[in-house]
C-alpha cells in the first residue's frame, strides 16, 4: 500500500497526530439546546447565509415540462455552475459571476441520461447512461469543451455509470459503473435483491495527451463484499490528493480504496452496522422519538475525503439499511466516528423531520461534501427527505460539532463547496411542474447571526427535541409580550398547543401540550387560535367533505371545554376551505368570537368570503362578507383568507393570500377592516360587506430569505407590546421544502 503524504492544504500547521485524536476522540455530539445557542446563532460566528435561489426551469425553453438539477459542479474560476438534468437528458449552465443574481446560460442536449459531472480545466466530463434496460447496461463519458459546448469525444464505458470524479491533480478520471439493480426483480425471495448481473466496476482514465488518445482501464470490484460478492454495484467515487479513489458499494454495505496509478484495489472493508435509539420508526402521522433499530447496515451513498487518511460517508441506505446519519472511517477501515441519531434530532428540532419516512430511512442523508473555509474544515451532510444540509465543523480531540442547518429545495442531491469564493451550492432535484420546482440554492459565508432557522424547538425535559411542524396559527399571550402560542394542522394526527418564546432569536418552541377530550388525543385540522381573557383559548378546526368546521374552547392545560358548530343551514353550504382563523373581543363585557372563512361557500358571491361572529352568551352566529382582491390569483389558483386578529373591539387584521409559491406568488398581504356601524346578519347570503384597507404587503418579506417563496402564510399575531409576528406552514415536509419562516414584522401601528 503506497504511503500518502498529508494533505496540508486541508489542515495547515496542525500536527497529524492531533488530527488522529480528533477522529478517535469522543463521539459525543453537541446537538441540544446549548449547541444552537453557542454555535450557529452567535453574532461573531462566520455562517452561511442563503443569498440566491435559481429554479432551473428558468433555463428551459419549455418551463412547464419536468426538469431537474441533480449533480452540480463549477468551472475552475467558480463563475459558472454546471448541473445534470436527468429528465431532460441535458446539461445545464448558470452564471454566478454575481452569486446574488444567478443568470440562466441555457442547456446542452446529451445522447442519454446524465448521472454525474466533473470538471477538469476547460473540460466537463459527463457520465451518461444509455442503457436500454437493466440487463443490457451501457453508457458513455461525454467529454465537453465548456467554452464552446462542443462534444470532443464520447468514450464508451463498461456499463451504466453513476458517479464520476477527477483527481485533484487532473491526472485521472474515475467512473463508478453501477449497473444498477431492477428494484422489481425478486432474487431469493427479496424484491430488488442481489445479485443482478452484469456486475459493476470502476473504470479509470489517465487524462494525458489529446482526448482522442484517452484509454479506459478497468478495476474489478467483485469478490470483495460478503453481501453480494458477484454484484458490487459501485455507487459513488471520490479521489484524494494522493490519487487514491474511495468507492462505496452501497447495497453491499462496503467501501473500497483504489490506487489509480496502479489501477489496483489496495484496501476494502465493510461499512458496518449501527444501533439507533430515540428515533421515530413508525409512520403514524405523529413524531415520536421512542423507537430503536438494531444492527442497521449503514449502506453509504456519497463519500468524501477528509484529508488523505479519512473518509466521510452519508449513510442513506438502499436495500437493507440506512443508518440515518454519517460516519468517519480511517482509510484503512476502522470506524472513527458515527453520528448516531444526531441528524434525525436536528431535523426534529428544526421542523424538518419527514414523518412520512419514519418506517423507511428517516431523513436519508445522501450527500456529503468536505471543504476548508478559512481556518475551518467543514463537513456538509445533505438530507434527501428532510430537505436540508447540516453543516459540521471538524474539531481536535472531539467529534464534529454542529454549526448550522441550511434549508434547501426538495431532494437535495448535489452539494458543491466553492471555498475560494466563500460560496456553497446545493442542487435539489425534485421537480413538480405547477408546484415546487427543482432549484439551485446559493449560500455565502458571512458574519452571523445565521438567518435560518427563524424558529426551532427546545428540549422536552428528557433531553429530546420537541417535535413540531405544519404550524397553522399564531396567538399572543395577553400578559407576556414575549410569549406566543401556535398549533399544527391535520398533517399530524394528535393536536397540540405549543408555546413560543420570542425573546430569543431564533424564536424557541418551549412546550407542547396535547389537546385532549375526555383524556384522549384529538385528530383536528386546527387553523386558528386566540387566547381568552381567563387564559384559556378559542381554536378553530377546518372542515372538509367528511369533517365539520368546529369552534373549540380549550383550557390552558389542553382540555377541550366546549365544541361549537355552525347552524345546520350554514353547515349545509360548506366547501373544503372553511375555518381559517379566529379572534375574540370583549366589548361592553360581552365576549364575541370572530371566525375567518378561507374561501367562498355555496351561494356566496365570487370573491366574497364570510367573517363569522359568534356570541357565546346566546350561542348566536351572524356574518359579514369580506371582499377578496380577486377570486383567483394572476398566476392561477385561488385567493382566500388564512388568519384574523382583533386589533381592538371593532378593528381586525386579516391575512389575504393566494395559494401560489416561488416566482408565481403574487398576493400575500395584511388587510385591516372595521365593523363600526355594520350589523352582521344571522343567515342567508346577503350580509354587510366590510371595507378593507391595505396594511402591509408581505411578499417582499417572504422573498427576503432568498429561497422558494413559501405559499402558506398561516399565522399572524400582535403581541401585548404591539409587535407583529408571522409564521408559515411547512406542510410537515411532505411535498414541500420543509422550511418555516417565523418573521418579526415590527410594531403593528408602524406597518405600511
Amino acid at each position: 500500500m503506497p504511503v500518502c503524504k498529508p494533505n496540508r492544504s486541508l489542515f495547515p500547521g496542525i500536527a497529524w497526530t492531533l488530527i488522529i485524536l480528533m477522529l478517535t476522540g469522543s463521539a459525543a455530539f453537541a446537538h441540544g439546546k446549548q449547541a444552537w445557542k453557542k454555535n450557529s446563532h452567535h453574532k461573531k460566528n462566520r455562517v452561511f447565509q442563503r443569498i440566491a435561489n435559481f429554479p432551473v426551469y428558468f433555463n428551459s425553453a419549455q418551463p412547464a415540462n419536468e426538469t431537474a438539477s441533480e449533480i452540480i459542479k463549477a468551472t475552475e474560476d467558480g463563475n459558472t455552475l454546471i448541473y445534470t438534468d436527468s429528465p431532460g437528458e441535458r446539461l445545464g449552465f448558470v452564471d454566478i459571476t454575481n452569486p446574488e443574481q444567478p443568470q440562466p446560460l441555457g442547456t446542452m442536449a446529451l445522447n442519454g441520461e446524465p448521472t454525474s459531472v466533473a470538471v477538469a480545466g476547460s473540460l466537463a466530463l459527463v457520465a451518461v447512461n444509455t442503457s436500454p434496460d437493466f440487463v443490457n447496461p451501457s453508457g458513455v463519458l461525454s467529454v465537453i469543451d465548456i467554452p464552446t459546448r462542443t462534444v470532443l469525444r464520447e468514450i464508451p464505458l463498461g456499463g451504466q455509470p453513476d458517479s464520476v470524479a477527477v483527481s485533484p491533480d487532473k491526472k485521472y478520471v474515475a467512473i463508478a459503473i453501477e449497473n444498477e439493480r431492477d428494484e422489481n426483480v425478486i432474487v431469493d425471495g427479496v424484491e430488488g435483491g442481489l445479485p443482478q448481473l452484469p456486475a459493476g466496476l470502476l473504470q479509470v482514465i489517465k487524462m494525458k495527451g489529446p482526448v482522442a488518445g484517452w484509454q479506459v482501464k478497468d478495476v474489478d470490484l467483485t469478490g470483495l463484499s460478503a453481501a453480494a460478492p458477484t454484484d458490487p454495484e459501485p455507487e459513488f467515487v471520490a479521489i484524494n490528493q494522493a490519487n487514491v479513489a474511495t468507492v462505496t458499494l452501497q447495497e453491499n454495505n462496503h467501501i473500497v480504496m483504489v490506487d489509480l496509478k496502479k489501477r489496483k484495489v489496495i484496501r476494502d472493508f465493510p461499512a458496518g452496522t449501527v444501533n439507533l435509539t430515540q428515533i421515530d420508526t413508525v409512520e403514524e402521522d405523529v413524531i415520536r422519538l421512542n423507537g430503536s433499530l438494531d444492527e442497521v447496515p449503514r449502506e453509504p451513498d456519497a463519500i468524501a475525503w477528509l484529508g488523505n487518511f479519512w473518509v466521510v460517508t452519508a449513510n442513506e441506505g438502499d436495500l437493507n439499511g440506512g443508518s440515518r446519519g454519517f460516519s468517519i472511517f480511517s482509510r484503512n477501515g476502522p470506524l472513527r466516528y458515527d453520528s448516531g441519531n444526531n441528524v434525525e434530532h436536528l431535523a426534529v428540532r428544526h421542523g424538518h423531520y419527514p414523518e412520512s419516512r419514519s418506517e423507511n430511512k428517516g431523513t436519508e442523508p445522501e450527500g456529503v461534501e468536505v471543504a476548508r473555509y478559512g481556518n475551518q474544515t467543514l463537513i456538509f451532510i445533505g438530507s434527501e427527505r428532510g430537505n436540508f444540509v447540516a453543516v459540521y465543523r471538524a474539531r481536535l480531540g472531539r467529534g464534529p460539532r454542529f454549526v448550522q442547518l441550511l434549508p434547501t429545495g426538495r431532494g437535495p442531491e448535489g452539494l458543491l463547496a466553492i471555498p475560494e469564493r466563500n460560496l456553497f451550492v446545493v442542487a435539489a432535484e425534485n421537480d413538480e411542474p405547477g408546484g415546487i420546482r427543482s432549484m439551485i440554492s446559493i449560500y455565502r459565508m458571512e458574519r452571523g447571526p445565521a438567518n435560518y432557522p427563524t424558529i426551532l424547538s427546545d428540549d422536552d425535559g428528557n433531553g429530546l427535541p420537541i417535535p413540531w411542524g405544519a404550524l397553522s396559527a399564531l396567538a399572543a399571550d395577553r400578559a407576556n409580550a414575549d410569549l406566543l402560542y401556535t398549533v399544527h394542522d391535520s398533517f399530524y394526527k394528535e393536536a397540540k398547543l405549543y408555546s413560543i418564546d420570542v425573546s430569543q432569536t431564533p424564536a424557541v418552541i418551549t412546550s407542547a401540550t396535547p389537546i385532549l377530550q375526555n383524556g384522549a388525543p384529538l385528530d383536528l385540522d386546527l387553523e386558528g387560535l386566540v387566547q381568552r381573557a381567563d387564559g384559556s383559548f378559542w381554536a378553530v378546526s377546518e372542515g372538509n367533505a367528511s369533517r365539520d368546521n368546529v369552534l373549540l374552547k380549550v383550557a390552558a392545560d389542553g382540555t377541550v371545554l366546549e365544541e361549537v358548530l355552525l347552524p345546520a343551514s350554514v353547515m349545509a353550504l360548506k366547501q373544503n376551505n372553511g375555518f381559517e382563523g379566529v379572534a375574540v373581543t370583549e366589548a361592553g363585557g360581552t365576549e364575541r368570537v370572530y371566525v375567518a372563512f378561507q374561501r367562498e361557500w355555496t351561494n356566496d358571491p365570487a370573491g366574497f368570503v364570510r367573517i363569522g361572529e359568534y356570541t357565546p352568551s346566546n350561542t348566536e352566529w351572524r356574518f359579514f362578507y369580506y371582499p377578496l382582491d380577486a377570486p383567483t390569483s394572476p398566476a392561477g389558483g385561488w385567493v382566500g383568507l388564512s388568519e384574523i386578529v382583533a386589533i381592538d373591539d371593532e378593528t381586525f387584521a386579516v391575512v389575504e393570500r393566494d395559494n401560489q409559491g416561488g416566482p408565481d406568488a403574487t398576493l400575500k398581504r395584511i388587510y385591516e377592516f372595521s365593523i363600526t356601524g355594520l350589523t352582521p346578519e344571522p343567515q342567508g347570503n346577503v350580509f354587510p360587506t366590510v371595507a378593507k384597507t391595505l396594511k402591509h404587503d408581505l411578499l417582499p418579506g417572504l422573498q427576503a430569505p432568498n429561497g422558494w417563496v413559501l405559499d402558506k402564510v398561516e399565522g399572524l399575531a400582535v403581541a401585548q407590546d404591539g409587535k407583529t409576528y408571522l409564521v408559515t406552514d411547512n406542510d410537515g415536509v411532505d411535498d414541500a421544502t420543509g422550511e418555516t419562516q417565523f418573521q418579526r414584522l415590527g410594531p403593528y401601528d408602524q406597518l405600511q
